[in-house]
């Protein structure tokens, strides 16, 4: 099986460790195929930025369907692009905030989200409703460190997801989704800390993403993500 896991943002260091954490939980017979696009945003902090991905992101979806891709993951969690990106490939496409809000929602009555920067939280605010987990969300709280920033001991960004943590089983939280594909390394260490689950969703993407390859599963194309009716606009994808 090859599950390619794409990384929005044109920053090889987070493509790195995306794929890094995507790799330690794939099965024996998966391959973990790592991409970026070559032009876009540096990082998606907000709909400005997410907006300016989506051409590059597609161009990716299409390249790795080309090299016998059996599943993709867009590793962004705003799910950047991920309807378009259902729309134009062929195979199962998992957007690694749905998949973390599925996951924490199987493992916790109620949860909270950790972003980085606060205008990245309406975005996923959004998305939480339009998935309907509304009910089971206490809060998105941003920690208001840049996304290029985590990877750096200096930004303290371990302990102030861990602040936000806090407030959240505060307000009744009983689980966490980690709201940046560059949270991924905190994840274990932050569940011994605060013995509630907490979930990164580029690990859950990838269990989701063999379970739907295994089980012969693929997107719908009978309605809104059915394929492009002008065929000439792939073209500019491919």
């Amino acid at each position: 099986m090859r599950i390619a896991v794409i990384n929005p943002n044109t920053t090889a260091s987070m493509t790195q460790r995306i794929t890094a954490a995507a790799r330690a939980v794939a099965g024996r017979d998966t391959e973990i195929v790592g991409g970026q696009p070559t032009t876009g945003p540096e990082a998606i902090e907000g709909p400005f930025d997410g907006a300016l991905s989506v051409p590059g992101l597609l161009k990716e979806i299409v390249a790795a369907e080309r090299d016998g891709a059996d599943a993709h993951i867009i590793a962004c969690f705003d799910d950047t692009g991920l309807d378009a990106a259902r729309a134009i490939a062929t195979k199962p496409v998992i957007g690694i905030g749905e998949a973390s809000f599925h996951a924490v929602s199987l493992v916790a009555h109620s949860f909270c989200v950790v972003t980085t920067l606060s205008r990245s939280a309406p975005v996923i605010e959004d998305n939480i409703h339009r998935y309907g987990f509304g009910h089971r969300c206490r809060r998105v709280f941003a920690t208001d460190i840049p996304v290029l920033e985590l990877e750096k001991p200096q930004s303290g960004a371990f302990e102030r997801i861990s602040d936000c943590i806090r407030r959240g089983i505060e307000l009744g939280a009983e689980g966490v989704s980690l709201g940046c594909a560059g949270m991924a390394e905190f994840a274990l260490d932050l569940q011994r800390a605060h013995g509630i689950p907490v979930v990164d969703g580029v690990s859950t993407a990838v269990g989701l993403a063999e379970t739907l390859v295994r089980c012969g599963l693929t997107t719908s194309k009978s309605g809104v993500w059915a394929s492009p009716t002008r065929l000439h606009v792939l073209e500019k994808f491919s």
